[in-house]
């Protein structure tokens, strides 16, 4: 009678001292889809000013929130030498959105810190608010026109 306890006490102490499987991990959605670069080649592409590109600095952000994973500034010639804008491209819905927020209570604040923001999924574009609308429309359409 004994040999047929011990295997089963054996088998029992083994089920109870064993982990349950670990659920299967589920994938995590990538946010980054576009890079600053295809938003440049896309302005171009539209015959748009996105001149002098080049990875932004610190002292490019100014009082901005430094959350991007990848950030550009461009100029805009024609609008004048140092005129133009920056894009970032974001890992995260709630960077772009707390640095969307950033530039919309900048243009808020007062009209002479005015801005043109424009987004599609991980990108933000800022464009200096003295662009005229129509302009600044065309750079917003060349954003949209990613696919």
């Amino acid at each position: 009678m004994s040999r047929i306890w011990f295997p089963l006490l054996l088998i029992f102490t083994l089920a109870a001292c064993s982990q349950p499987a670990a659920p299967a991990a589920t994938p995590v959605p990538v946010f980054q889809k576009w890079t600053t670069s295809q938003v440049i080649a896309a302005f171009k592409a539209a015959s748009l000013e996105a001149e002098d590109a080049r990875p932004m600095t610190k002292d490019d952000y100014g009082l901005a929130p430094m959350l991007a994973v990848e950030a550009t500034h461009f100029t805009i010639p024609s609008l004048c030498a140092d005129c133009g804008g920056r894009l970032f491209s974001f890992e995260t819905p709630e960077k772009l959105e707390t640095t969307k927020i950033f530039y919309e209570k900048l243009s808020e604040s007062s009209a002479a810190y005015f801005s043109w923001v424009f987004i599609k999924d991980n990108i933000l574009v800022q464009i200096n608010g003295d662009l005229p609308d129509t302009q600044a429309q065309k750079y917003q359409d060349a954003l949209n026109s990613l696919k």
